[in-house]
């Protein structure tokens, strides 16, 4: 059921608000806008209610402070005012609300604004996953590794946490495609995908397709040992699929993967380790491939092999 957030400081407004709704929706309610911020920053709400005329802090001001931070700038807001004139109609969406519903209600627009904008709503989220996503593999492509690796190469600047880079690829790929056919590399990198994924499962870890049979991934918060180990876990998990290459080649697909572990700082980048961690990756390969090499927090390099 989708939820929706009321944030309104009348007891009687929101509750006949809540009764023209709560048949469809899973309503909440907060009296204040204080209140009202600190809930929208806590559940996935596909609309948020929200009344002009607050004590303390209106509507208005409110708006602009949803539209500011990245979890709710994105939710729907509709106004629900008494206001009526045009200039209240236009501030309210220049500050990025959707509509407005007026007082005193009447619930079949009520409904139907609501239902409209939710609608509009999962629409929009489901183009832009669909724009984030790699349609072979179903994980993040390339476009959302570079949106999403900025935001939290920030937060682990600002918490002080470890942050872990590493590409790996798969091994010997164009002779595969060669003996087998693009359609069986397809299934390759599909399966190389769906394995590693299984590794990096947490909301602090996160994987995308590069490019062709390349990866990216990253970890925030894991010191190098874990991050060593669990990339370790994904290329001898690879390894164990046991999908037969080229024997002339290799017995098995494999991957070799390079990474580098940081606390990173204001001064440093993120394309600057994620280079670090492609260098990692090109010493695997030189090294002899199906190989994990890292480099630690204090610049250590690390080999598995």
């Amino acid at each position: 059921m989708e939820k929706i957030l009321i944030v309104d400081d009348s007891i009687l407004q929101a509750a006949l608000l809540k009764s023209i709704l709560d048949d469809e929706y899973d309503i909440t309610i907060a009296q204040t806008a204080k209140e009202g911020l600190r809930l929208a920053g806590t559940e996935n709400y596909s609309l948020i209610l929200l009344d002009v005329v607050m004590p303390d802090m209106d509507g208005f001001t409110l708006l602009k402070k949803l539209q500011e931070e990245i979890i709710t700038q994105g939710v729907p807001v509709i106004l629900i005012t008494s206001l009526s004139d045009v200039q209240n109609e236009e501030r309210g969406l220049i500050l990025g609300a959707v509509d407005y519903i007026a007082k005193p209600f009447h619930p079949p627009i009520v409904k139907a604004r609501v239902n409209t904008h939710i609608k509009l709503y999962n629409y929009r989220k489901q183009v832009e996953h669909q724009s984030k996503t790699d349609q072979l593999t179903g994980i993040a492509n390339r476009r959302q590794h570079d949106t999403y690796s900025a935001l939290k190469w920030n937060e682990a600047v600002r918490l002080g946490l470890p942050f872990s880079v590493c590409m790996f690829d798969i091994d010997r790929f164009k002779a595969y495609n060669d003996k087998f056919g693009h359609p069986a590399g397809d299934k390759v990198i599909a399966k190389v995908a769906k394995t590693a994924s299984l590794y990096l499962r947490r909301s602090t870890d996160f994987i995308a397709r590069y490019g062709g049979e390349e990866f990216a991934a990253f970890m925030l918060g894991d010191g190098w040992d874990k991050a060593f180990e669990n990339l370790k876990k994904i290329r001898r998990e690879v390894e164990n699929l046991h999908i037969p290459h080229d024997p002339s080649i290799s017995e098995w697909v494999t991957v070799s993967i390079g990474g580098v572990t940081v606390v990173p700082k204001v001064e440093n980048s993120y394309t600057a380790y994620l280079k670090i961690a492609d260098s990692m990756l090109y010493e695997a390969k030189e090294g002899g491939r199906n190989q994990v090499v890292w480099v630690t927090e204090d610049g250590k390099k690390i080999k598995e092999r």
